[in-house]
């Protein structure tokens, strides 16, 4: 999975404005130049958002895509526009008071669910801070959500993390979705890589 611009080693390249679709991009691009087929896309929590919009535009080179304890957003809305406004007004609060309304700080490890030192001090190491712009800007889908591609919806309920209850509500109630949970916290890549890899290898679409 490529790094999206803004985050992790890419960090040097976040600006103001940074939109869904340009994080979709960094995906579809390196689809369309690796000549990839067949792809199964795993977007986690926010990152469920691109592979919508990946999705969105070029299915065809797409074979299934797994929304991993994910945020999903309709077209027009925006993270924002679904959080709680209290809610909202902290996070721009924190992200002018750290970064001038640039960022929002990543939060502590211990809200999705990382308890163990070992992982919490990586992720200190690791996590950067989230493009404020992302949760402001609407996302943009000209088709169904998906697309027509095949759909996997895996929740984790091991703390439930309380921000994705009503997209795993709506996941239960659509026919053309495959749900299935996970014993762990939010970041299950963290702190159970072993049974995330195995559900994921072992789903019919891996084959």
């Amino acid at each position: 999975m490529p790094t999206l611009t803004g985050f992790g080693e890419r960090v040097h390249l976040l600006r103001p404005g940074l939109t869904i679709q340009d994080l979709a991009t960094d995906v579809a691009n390196v689809i369309a130049a690796e000549e990839l087929q067949d792809v199964i896309l795993v977007g986690h929590s926010f990152g469920g958002n691109p592979v919508s919009v990946v999705a969105d535009r070029s299915p065809e080179a797409l074979k299934h895509l797994i929304y991993l304890d994910a945020f999903i957003l309709k077209d027009g809305e925006s993270a924002f526009s679904r959080l709680d406004p209290v809610v909202v007004a902290q996070r721009l609060k924190l992200a002018e008071e750290r970064s001038g309304g640039l960022t929002i700080p990543p939060p502590a490890a211990a809200v999705f669910g990382v308890t163990d030192p070992n992982d919490v001090a990586w992720l200190k190491r690791r996590l950067t801070p989230l493009p404020v712009s992302c949760y402001q800007k609407p996302i943009q889908l000209q088709h169904p959500l998906g697309n027509g591609v095949a759909k996997t919806y895996i929740a984790c309920t091991q703390p439930f993390y309380p921000t994705m209850a009503a997209d795993r509500q709506w996941v239960k109630e659509q026919n053309d979705w495959r749900y299935l949970e996970l014993a762990t916290g939010h970041d299950a890549m963290v702190t159970s890589p072993g049974e995330l890899a195995d559900m994921l290898v072992s789903s019919p679409e891996a084959r």
